[in-house]
């Protein structure tokens, strides 16, 4: 059974810890609508996609 040897410091042990933080999702604003969506995907609150309606939206 592995066992460490010697006392693991917390500044290596949080210094391993560092990069599990959580980042914003991209946003881009909408051409026709102007609300902000995720890029490449369709506008929930118009329904375009590249300038095109593609979806409709009540």
């Amino acid at each position: 059974m592995a066992v460490p040897k010697r006392k693991m410091s917390k500044s290596r042990r949080d210094r391993r810890r560092a990069n599990w933080k959580l980042t914003a999702p991209g946003l881009i604003e909408c051409p026709q609508c102007h609300e902000m969506i995720m890029p490449h995907r369709v506008c929930k609150y118009c329904g375009h996609y590249k300038g095109k309606a593609v979806m409709n939206v009540q």
